[in-house]
């Protein structure tokens, strides 16, 4: 099939998109999961020279486990599906800043709680849902940061609130979400980004890589004809932080990494030597341009960037994650292949989000 302005000359539908994003990112993080914290000569002695290629599924369950990145990109849709349904439609409302704030305060009970159907009445849908009580590996910032929310009056502005300098990539790996929000600035978008990531982090590092995130998963949701392709949103996704973040002591880092990802995304050289220049991912910037040389390496072929995203010996459930999210919404869910979705855990919860907020 050929293509036309990069995107495949059969128009791939919004709500496609919006459900290849939220299980292509349950997919990356459930395979990197199994090898999170591996080292390399682990992962190839166990699984091969490929690497792991496939989920390893819980022998209890069957299932392939996913991490507190998903459960908490799940929060982060039920706070944009909050923000629809006090509004009474579907389009960006500065209100989705303190729905999703309060929806990750109710991530953060999920980890301090038996699962109890009583007491969790009136909180969110998802507390109703007892594999999300099940602790995968929290980030201590999350858990910090929350907790220290929770004792003080929510601000209007979470980047401006600072409560900590974590740069770590627990802001970015979760607000893929924003990206479904249909709004006509864009920026606006970005900036909501940037600001769900700073509830926990307060680093820039921690929230720039945020609003980049949230930028491409828009495009790719609702394209339009000036970009051509995925580098040309990656492109247009960093001069717009840029501009929105002209002035940081930051940015100059996240710019030329970034620049130099999708360099090494054109070159001869294996996935491994060019992911070990950009990082390990367990901060903001490196997690994100992991995820991005991978889904602009592979962004025909979902399956190889998610499986090149993971085997390395850093945040492999992270940029598994935020690479799945990316190709997910690029390329829409039927390119998902069937094994990522079988066995995939809570994956009929992941769909039912999805189609809430499409």
């Amino acid at each position: 099939m050929s293509e036309k302005n990069g995107f495949k000359e059969q128009e791939i539908k919004r709500t496609d998109r919006i459900y290849g994003c939220l299980v292509g990112g349950a997919a990356g993080d459930a395979l990197g999961f199994a090898i999170e914290f591996s080292g390399e000569d682990t992962i190839f002695e166990e699984y091969g020279s490929n690497g792991i290629t496939e989920y390893k599924l819980n022998p209890y369950t069957g299932t392939a486990i996913i991490s507190d990145d998903t459960q908490m990109t799940m929060f982060t849709a039920q706070g944009i599906i909050d923000t629809y349904e006090e509004i009474g439609e579907k389009r960006f409302d500065p209100k989705v800043r303190q729905h999703i704030a309060n929806c990750y305060q109710e991530w953060f009970y999920t980890q301090g709680k038996r699962f109890d159907k009583e007491k969790n009445k009136g909180k969110s849908w998802l507390c109703s849902i007892p594999a999300l009580f099940d602790r995968r590996a929290p980030g201590n910032t999350c858990l910090s940061a929350l907790l220290q929310r929770s004792k003080t009056p929510a601000p209007n502005d979470y980047i401006a609130d600072k409560i900590n300098n974590s740069c770590g990539c627990g802001g970015v790996m979760r607000v893929a979400p924003l990206g479904f929000i249909p709004c006509d600035d864009i920026t606006l978008i970005d900036m909501e980004a940037a600001q769900a990531a700073a509830v926990t982090h307060s680093h820039s590092l921690g929230y720039i890589p945020a609003a980049i995130l949230a930028h491409i998963i828009h495009r790719c949701i609702y394209p339009i004809e000036r970009l051509g392709n995925l580098y040309d949103i990656v492109e247009e996704a960093l001069m717009t932080a840029q501009r929105l973040f002209a002035g940081d002591e930051n940015l100059d880092k996240q710019t030329q990494m970034l620049r130099a990802t999708v360099e090494l995304s054109e070159n001869n050289s294996p996935d491994l030597d060019n992911i070990h220049i950009l990082g390990e991912g367990w901060v903001g910037d490196e997690a994100l341009n992991i995820a991005v040389y991978c889904a602009l390496r592979h962004k025909d072929d979902f399956s190889s960037g998610i499986i090149a995203a993971v085997n390395h010996k850093g945040d492999s459930d992270s940029t598994g994650a935020i690479c799945g999210n990316i190709l997910g919404a690029y390329l829409g869910e039927n390119a998902i292949e069937d094994k990522w979705k079988n066995k995939l855990e809570l994956r009929q919860v992941i769909e039912m989000l999805a189609g809430y907020i499409a």
